[in-house]
C-alpha cells in the first residue's frame, strides 16, 4: 500500500500516521521579502537653460518580518546595491545610475586595481544620493534596492 500525504492546516505535508514527510524546520520554509525602499525625491539645481533637475536619496529599506508580524528598517549603508531609473515606463526598470553603498568590498577592489583613484570616486560610487537628473517623458522614477541575498525591492514615485 502506498503512503498518502496529507497537508495539514499549516501547510506541512504529513505522511499517514502524522509523521512529517519532510523537515518542518525553519531552514526549510519558503521565504519571500516584502518591503519598500525608503526614498526621498527633491528638486536639485536647474540646468543653464532653466530646466528642473531632481535628486533621489535612499534612506533605507523597510521590510516586513512575517514571522514576527513587524516592520523592520535597515540603513541603506548595509545594502550592496541600489539603482535609479530616471524615467520609469511602468514596465521595465532601466537603471540609469547604480550605486554600491556597502563598502566592505571596495578595499579589495582598490588592491586588485593596484591604483588609487581619487577618494571622491569611491565616495560617489558608495553614495546614497543620486546625481541630479532631468525628468523624462513618463515623469516618474523607480528605485530598486538589492539586498545581500539578491532580493530586489522597488518603489516608484512621481516627479513634480
Amino acid at each position: 500500500m502506498r503512503a498518502r500525504k496529507i497537508i495539514d492546516a499549516n501547510g506541512i505535508a504529513q505522511a499517514r500516521g502524522g509523521q512529517a514527510s519532510w523537515s518542518a524546520r525553519r531552514s526549510s520554509e519558503t521565504f519571500a521579502i516584502t518591503g519598500l525602499p525608503d526614498i526621498e525625491v527633491h528638486p536639485a539645481k536647474k540646468t543653464t537653460d532653466g530646466a528642473a533637475l531632481w535628486e533621489v536619496e535612499v534612506r533605507g529599506l523597510d521590510t516586513f518580518n512575517s514571522a514576527e508580524m513587524k516592520t523592520e528598517s535597515v540603513e541603506v549603508d548595509n545594502r550592496p546595491c541600489w539603482m535609479r531609473d530616471a524615467d520609469y515606463n511602468g514596465l521595465v526598470c532601466y537603471a540609469t545610475q547604480v550605486l554600491f553603498p556597502k563598502t566592505a568590498a571596495w578595499d579589495n577592489l582598490k588592491r586588485a586595481l593596484g591604483a588609487s583613484p581619487d577618494e571622491s570616486v569611491w565616495d560617489h560610487l558608495a553614495g546614497t544620493v543620486s546625481e541630479p537628473f532631468a525628468d523624462g517623458v513618463h515623469k516618474r522614477i523607480a528605485v530598486k534596492v538589492i539586498d545581500e541575498r539578491g532580493n530586489e525591492l522597488m518603489v516608484v514615485k512621481p516627479l513634480g
